[in-house]
């Protein structure tokens, strides 16, 4: 069972699964939100391996149905709000729901209906903020320190898949990944928004100074690293997944600039949201050392490769356009708070 297979992160997993495993057959629960698109799995939506349920992990009769009737020897968890700024300006309340009481509903068929594994696929953004200039990174072992609701909900999640292994054993692996790029993302997310902003000729609007850094990995190598914790990963544990792409928001925005040989002039600073973390850094030493997982695409070609994904499938923009009206929300929410074009 796949819980999410129609977002992003989880759509690329079902196809590198598919692709991978010929003896595998996968049922994908989603509940069809904001970001969930049945498009991104349009090549395979006709496989006689493949079978959607449509409903949302928040609801314990939909996930006990699901056991009951498929039986599943694996769980993984894609579903989850994850929009930051969703969280803050929208509200947190449908965050608690699917990030930590759908964990919970998860967690308790496990222990009735038991598997061989659960995935629980989370974040590094659970761990906070470290500073700019540091060499500090997050370690498995790296307290819980979230800044905003999205980030809180997810801690509160992985805490219930800790505490579900300690007293009842059940079979739960934690996974930690930074950010993630790659075809199929929705567009509220920094790569692909500021690559439909191009598109249309519009000014790619950065938080704050720009120079937030995130640790940036290509959703295939999230998702060789997701199939190791499935199949090889040790339950109870918690897996970092990094790629050691440290690389800030101005960076990214001037890249995806010069793709285009659009002008630097293009950067709009907006004032900085609400607890914005200023850096993320993973240490994925153990998933390497224990595990045998290594990254192996090359970051400023799959980048480059991710963009021409875009530029290559207006049909799924425009999918994605007509189904929800607009890219990001909550821009107007922070467009009045302009500061400067200066770059």
């Amino acid at each position: 069972m796949v819980a999410g297979g129609a977002g992003f992160i989880g759509s690329n997993f079902i196809r590198y699964i598919f692709e991978k495993h010929k003896n595998i057959d996968i049922v994908n629960l989603d509940m069809l939100s904001y970001s969930g698109n049945l498009d991104n799995l349009k090549d395979i939506s006709k496989n006689p391996r493949y079978t959607f349920v449509k409903g949302d992990i928040a609801d314990p009769k939909v996930i006990e149905n699901i056991f009951k009737k498929y039986k599943p020897n694996y769980a993984v968890n894609f579903a989850a709000e994850t929009h930051v700024d969703r969280s803050i300006h929208v509200g947190a309340k449908v965050f608690i729901d699917t990030n930590i009481i759908g964990v919970f509903n998860i967690l308790e068929a496990v222990k009735k209906y038991p598997v061989e594994k659960y995935v629980q696929v989370s974040t590094d953004e659970v761990f906070g903020s470290l500073p700019l200039k540091s060499k500090k990174v997050f370690k498995e072992t790296t307290p819980f320190s979230p800044n905003v609701p999205y980030s809180a909900t997810k801690a509160g999640g992985d805490l219930l898949c800790h505490a579900y292994f300690n007293t009842w054993k059940v079979p739960v692996v934690v996974t930690h990944c930074s950010n993630n790029y790659g075809p199929y993302q929705y567009p509220e997310k920094l790569i692909p928004f500021f690559i439909l902003r191009i598109l249309e000729n519009k000014t790619l609007p950065l938080y704050g100074d720009g120079k937030n850094v995130r640790d940036w990995i290509y959703v295939m190598d999230h998702c060789s690293a997701l199939e190791v914790c499935l199949f090889k990963g040790k339950s109870g544990q918690i897996y970092n997944i990094g790629a050691d792409n440290e690389i800030d928001n101005i960076t990214i925005a001037k890249m995806i600039l010069k793709y285009f040989n659009k002008p630097e002039t293009l950067i709009e600073f907006v004032s900085d949201r609400p607890g914005h973390d200023r850096r993320y850094a993973i240490d994925a030493s153990k998933i390497k050392k224990e595990l045998g997982w290594k990254p192996k695409y090359d970051f400023k070609k799959a980048f480059a490769e991710t963009i021409k994904w875009y530029i290559d499938n207006p049909k799924w923009v425009e999918s994605v356009r007509k189904k929800t009206g607009v890219f990001n929300p909550h821009i107007d929410l922070w467009r009045p708070h302009k500061l400067t074009t200066k770059t």
